[in-house]
C-alpha cells in the first residue's frame, strides 16, 4: 500500500510538472495567437494601402502609355502631312514672296512668270497654282494668260479663288475690284453653310482693310444673315447651347493638392469638384476676353496687315487635309493633358466645329471669338465676334452659371470608415464629434459584447474540478490509470477556462485600444474635413461672385467699337442683330 501511495506521489509530481509545461505552452500560444491577429490586421491595412498604390500607378502607367502614344501619333501625323501635302507649302510660301518682290521691283518678271508656271506643273489640282500664275501674268500685263489661269482657279474653287483676288485687288488699291470680288464671294454663300474660309472676309472688315466702298456690303450681308437665323425655330437654344459649349471649353481641372480630406473622405466631392472648377471659370472667362480686347490694334501698314491675312487664306490647311488636322489636334489634347484621354475627348468634341468644312454665320463667330488657333482668326476678328455676339454669350454664360448653381450641395457628406454624417457649412463639429463618439461606443460595445466566455468554456472551471478531484480519489482509492486520466483531464478543463479568460481579456484591452485609436484618428479627419468645408464655401462664394464682372464686361462693349477705322475710310457701321 505504501509503495502504491509512493509511486502515486511521483506520478502526481510529474503530472502537475508537465501540467505547468502544458500551462506554459497554451500561455506562449496564446500570446502567439493575438501576435498573428495583429500582424494579420497590419497585413490587411497594408494590403489595402497597396492595392490603393497599385491602382494609382496603373492610372498613371496608362496616362503615361497614352502620352506616350500620342506623341507618337503626332510625328506619324506630321510626317503624313509632309509627305500628302508638303508640296503645297511651297505654292503657299510663294504667293507672299511673289507679292513682296513685286513691291521692292527687285525679282525679274520672268523668273515670276517661271516659277508660277513651274507650280502649276507640280501641284496639280490645287487652287492656288493657277491663282498665282493669273497674279504673274497680271503683273507681266499679260490680260489672256491672266484670264485664263483665273478661270481655272475659279473652276477649282471659287470661293477661296474670290477670296484670294479679293484681298490681291485690295492691296493693290483697287477698290471697285476688290468690292467686285468681294460680292462674288459673299453671292456664293449661304448663312447657314457657310465657308469656313468665310472669317477671312470677316477678318479683313475687322481690321478695317476692305475700304470704304465694301463695308456697306459686309455689313448689310451679316445683317441679313443674323435676321434669316434669328427666324428659324429654336434659334436662342441653339446660341445658348453652342455658346455653352465654347465657353466650357475653358474649364480648368482643380490642382490635385486642393482639399486632400473632401477629396478622400466625402462622397460628395466629386459635385464639389465639378462645382468649383464652374466657379473658376467665371476669372477664367473673364481673364480671356480682357487678354483679347487689351491687345492693340496692329499698327503695320495696310499691306502688311493684307499679307498677314492673305497668309491666313493661303497657309490654313485646305479641306482636304482636315482628317489628318483632326487627329493631330486631339493627339496634341492627349499631350497638353497627360495622357488624360476622357479629358482630350471632350475637348474635341468641343473644338470639332473649328474643323467643320462648312458652318452656318453664328458658329462662324463662336469659333473665330473661342478657338482662334483653330480658326485662325485674328485678334481684330476675335473682338468683332465677341461684341457681335454679346447677347447670346450673355445668356450662355448665365445658363452655365446657373446651372453650376443648380448643382450645389445643401448637405456635404462625411464619411470616415463606419462613420457617415453631414454637413451644410461645417460649423456643427460638436454636434458631429459627438455623434462619431455615440458610433464608436457603440461599436466597441458590441465589439466587446463578444467577448465572452462559451458555456462550455464557463462549464470548465467548475467542471474542471470536480472531474480532477474524482480522478485523486479515482488514483488513490481505485484505478492508478483512469484517475491519472480524470485528474489530467480535470486539470487542462481549468486551464482551458483561464486561457481563454486571459485571451478574452487580451482581446478586450485590444479592442479598446483600436476604439480609442479610430477615436482619435477619425476625430482629427472629422475636425481637418469640416475646417476644408468651411475653406470650400468660402472659397467658391468668392469665385463665384466674378461672374457679374464677366456680364458686366460684355455690356460695356459694342460691335461698332471693335471695326478699325482706316484713314482712308469714312463708314458708316450698320450691323444689325
Amino acid at each position: 500500500m505504501a509503495d502504491q501511495y509512493t509511486i502515486s506521489a511521483a506520478n502526481l509530481s510529474f503530472i502537475e510538472r508537465n501540467l505547468g509545461a502544458i500551462h506554459q505552452d497554451l500561455e506562449l500560444i496564446d500570446s502567439g495567437v493575438g501576435t498573428v491577429n495583429n500582424n494579420v490586421k497590419v497585413v490587411y491595412s497594408e494590403i489595402e494601402a497597396l492595392a490603393q498604390e497599385f491602382h494609382d500607378f496603373v492610372q498613371i502607367q496608362v496616362k503615361a502609355n497614352a502620352k506616350s502614344n500620342a506623341q507618337q501619333q503626332l510625328i506619324r501625323i506630321r510626317q503624313e502631312m509632309e509627305k500628302k501635302f508638303g508640296h503645297y507649302d511651297i505654292v503657299r510660301r510663294t504667293t507672299t514672296g511673289i507679292l513682296q518682290a513685286d513691291d521692292l521691283g527687285i525679282v525679274k518678271k520672268d523668273t515670276i512668270s517661271n516659277a508660277t508656271e513651274e507650280l502649276m506643273i507640280s501641284t496639280p489640282g490645287y487652287w492656288l497654282a493657277p491663282c498665282l500664275v493669273a497674279l504673274a501674268a497680271w503683273i507681266n500685263d499679260q490680260p489672256e494668260l491672266a484670264d485664263r489661269a483665273l478661270r481655272e482657279g475659279i473652276k477649282r474653287n471659287d470661293e477661296k479663288t474670290s477670296l484670294f483676288f479679293a484681298l490681291i485687288c485690295r492691296r493693290a488699291d483697287r477698290k471697285q475690284a476688290a468690292l467686285k470680288w468681294t460680292q462674288r464671294y459673299l453671292a456664293n454663300q449661304d448663312e447657314e453653310d457657310l465657308d469656313r474660309k468665310t472669317v477671312i472676309i470677316l477678318d479683313a472688315f475687322a481690321s478695317g482693310l476692305l475700304g470704304s466702298d465694301s463695308e456697306g456690303v459686309v455689313s448689310r450681308q451679316m445683317g441679313e444673315w443674323m435676321d434669316h437665323l434669328a427666324e428659324k425655330p429654336g434659334f436662342v437654344e441653339t446660341q445658348t447651347k453652342q455658346w455653352s459649349d465654347a465657353i466650357n471649353l475653358k474649364r480648368k481641372p482643380l490642382v490635385s493638392d486642393d482639399y486632400t480630406y473632401l477629396r478622400k473622405y466625402s462622397k460628395t466631392w466629386p459635385v464639389l469638384q465639378d462645382i468649383m472648377e464652374g466657379a473658376m471659370l467665371h476669372a477664367e472667362i473673364l481673364d480671356y476676353f480682357t487678354v483679347i480686347f487689351e491687345q492693340e490694334a496692329s499698327t503695320d501698314t495696310l499691306k502688311e496687315q493684307l499679307d498677314d491675312i492673305l497668309n491666313s487664306l493661303v497657309t490654313d490647311f485646305d479641306d482636304e487635309e482636315i482628317p489628318l488636322r483632326k487627329e493631330e489636334k486631339y493627339y496634341q489634347f492627349v499631350v497638353d493633358f497627360d495622357g488624360d484621354e476622357k479629358r482630350a475627348r471632350q475637348n474635341m468634341a468641343v473644338e470639332q466645329t473649328a474643323f467643320d468644312t462648312h458652318k452656318d454665320f453664328t458658329q462662324l463667330l463662336t469659333d473665330a471669338a473661342m478657338k482662334p488657333e483653330s480658326s485662325h482668326a485674328s485678334v481684330s476678328t476675335q473682338k468683332f465676334a465677341i461684341a457681335l455676339s454679346k447677347d447670346w454669350i450673355s445668356n450662355a454664360y448665365n445658363d452655365v452659371t446657373a446651372q453650376n448653381r443648380m448643382k450645389i450641395p445643401h448637405e456635404i457628406e462625411i464619411n470616415v470608415d463606419t462613420f457617415n454624417d453631414k454637413t451644410t457649412d461645417g460649423q456643427n463639429e460638436p454636434e458631429m464629434i459627438g455623434r462619431f463618439n455615440a458610433l464608436i461606443n457603440q461599436e466597441k460595445a458590441a465589439a466587446l459584447a463578444t467577448c465572452v466566455l462559451t458555456g462550455f468554456e464557463k462549464f470548465c472551471l467548475y467542471g474542471g474540478i470536480a472531474i480532477g478531484a474524482i480522478g485523486l480519489i479515482m488514483l488513490i482509492a481505485v484505478n492508478i490509470f483512469m484517475g491519472l486520466i480524470a485528474v489530467i483531464a480535470g486539470v487542462g478543463m481549468v486551464i482551458n477556462h483561464f486561457s481563454k479568460k486571459k485571451q478574452l481579456e487580451t482581446k478586450r484591452q485590444n479592442i479598446e485600444k483600436q476604439f480609442e485609436d479610430k477615436r482619435t484618428s477619425g476625430t482629427q479627419i472629422i475636425r481637418a474635413t469640416l475646417a476644408e468645408v468651411v475653406d470650400f464655401r468660402a472659397e467658391f462664394a468668392l469665385r463665384d461672385g466674378e461672374s457679374r464682372k464677366v456680364i458686366d464686361f460684355l455690356d460695356q462693349i459694342s460691335p461698332e467699337q471693335y471695326v478699325r477705322k482706316l484713314s482712308d475710310s469714312n463708314r458708316r457701321i450698320n450691323v444689325s442683330k
